[in-house]
């Protein structure tokens, strides 16, 4: 049975609907990521999933739980980072934690948490004196204080160093393995790609797909983007470019100057003959890449936006 279920969310302010219908399900022990731009209902949804907003429709249920009739029991079993963390400056990160720790009937050590977020050493600092990277680590760590079952980051890097983010990372995948819940928003690909058993893509208010990673790159297409630069110039990408339409497999190309980019369903075997070709006709190359499709490449076809952090 899943952990989560939510049905037909609606949720309107004004005259702006800012979650349109949202339905969606979250098993137990996985990474579920929802990503869409900005203003795709995305916060909106988490916290009415969170019970910090009342939805206009639709149905929110914790396994046999829901907000309407079990809201103390909820609130024990799931953990929430914010995207803006309530921290008390002139507090300790220790002294942040045991706080925490009084607000439920039970809750983990302070000392397990420190250790988890990797903050043992900061543990006697002031959280005014903590970099940005440390700061959401303790967020982190204070939504894990009651050791709740499903665990809400609401981008948890955003603004954040690619060291600071890459150990926030570590930590995530540090709960699943603990057989946590993780439910995640971020405006990262690589963040989502990297970390999400499935990711949902939001916009306008409504679901637009939900698959795991590799399913939805591999759903978008079968081609990938080869690329030649070349010493010789022109005269090589030209030539090299008519070899290529020949190829069964290759679907399109595009050529400037130089460099000459195909788009084929079989890399390997495409290369093999364009490398003989080159090699009979002494064309240097200065460069080859394989380029494969990305989760960015995934949300710009199914929502046609670049993205924007």
């Amino acid at each position: 049975m899943p952990v989560l279920e939510v049905r037909h969310l609606q949720k309107s302010f004004g005259a702006v609907s800012a979650v349109a219908d949202i339905s969606f399900t979250v098993e137990a022990g996985e990474v579920f990521t929802i990503i869409g731009p900005n203003g795709a209902g995305k916060t909106t949804t988490l916290e009415m999933i969170e019970g910090l907003q009342v939805p206009d429709s639709g149905q929110i249920e914790f396994g046999e739980l829901n907000w309407a009739r079990h809201s103390d029991k909820i609130k024990k079993i799931i953990g929430v980072q914010p995207q803006s963390s309530a921290l008390f400056d002139l507090l300790t990160v220790e002294e942040n934690l045991e706080l925490f720790a009084t607000f439920y009937p039970k809750s983990k050590p302070a000392s397990e948490i420190l250790d988890m977020i990797s903050l043992k050493d900061q543990r006697s600092k002031q959280v005014r004196k903590l970099s940005g990277g440390q700061k959401q680590r303790l967020a982190i760590g204070l939504a894990m204080i009651n050791d709740p079952i499903i665990i809400f980051l609401d981008e948890p890097t955003t603004g954040l160093d690619p060291q600071a983010r890459r150990n926030i990372w570590d930590i995530i995948l540090k709960l699943k393995t603990l057989g946590k819940t993780i439910i995640l928003t971020t405006h990262y690909m690589e963040e989502a790609e990297k970390l999400s058993d499935r990711v949902c893509i939001v916009d306008q208010g409504k679901i637009v797909t939900l698959d795991t990673p590799a399913a939805l790159i591999d759903r978008l297409t079968q081609e990938r983007e080869v690329r030649l630069t070349f010493l010789d110039g022109s005269k090589a990408a030209i030539e090299t470019e008519k070899v290529a339409q020949l190829h069964p497999a290759v679907v399109r190309t595009s050529r400037e100057e130089g460099s000459l980019q195909l788009w084929t369903t079989r890399p390997e075997e495409t290369l093999y003959e364009l490398f003989g070709f080159t090699k009979d006709r002494g064309f240097r190359l200065e460069q080859i890449s394989i380029r494969e499709m990305s989760l960015e490449d995934v949300f710009i076809t199914f929502t046609g936006k670049e993205w924007r952090d």
